[in-house]
């Protein structure tokens, strides 16, 4: 759908929603803990427990699913019209100022690893997982934190 028309036939609400937010920071929060001792294996660990790979494909499909319900959320919120797909939420949200560029380029990719997970597109990589696992616990934590700054101020 064209932008402008979007525009016109989408109404945005006025306000942030703080709680809403903010259960999925804590849930996200969670799932990162609870994946902290996956992705301190080695990927030769890793692999050699088929159940490793099951485990941080739900958690990540959990944790990025929420970050998206975030991203359309404050995008909507701040009165734009939502983003054509979750990759774009993630650079909208540096367009907006509300995350930096750089954080963005790294962490938008994981759209794409979740949808891989989803819809089992092809074969899962296990080397993609754990690759992705590895960019979560670096990323999500910073992610999390500009979050919270922004729905403070």
């Amino acid at each position: 759908m064209p932008e402008a028309l979007l525009s016109v036939i989408w109404a945005p609400a006025k306000m942030v929603d703080k709680t809403l937010i903010i259960r999925k920071i804590v849930l996200i929060s969670k799932d990162c803990e609870a994946l902290k001792s996956l992705a301190q294996l080695s990927y030769e660990d890793y692999v050699a427990e088929p159940t490793n790979e099951v485990l941080a494909e739900r958690y990540l499909e959990r944790m990025i699913g929420r970050m998206i319900d975030i991203n359309y959320h404050l995008i909507t919120e701040k009165g734009h019209p939502p983003p054509p797909d979750y990759f774009q939420s993630f650079l909208k949200l540096a367009e907006i100022k509300i995350l930096p560029f750089d954080l963005v380029q790294q962490i938008a990719p994981c759209a794409g690893l979740r949808n891989r997970i989803v819809h089992e597109y092809d074969e899962i990589d296990t080397k993609k997982v754990y690759e992705g696992l590895q960019a979560a616990m670096r990323d999500i934590p910073l992610y999390l934190n500009y979050i919270s700054k922004f729905i403070e101020e």
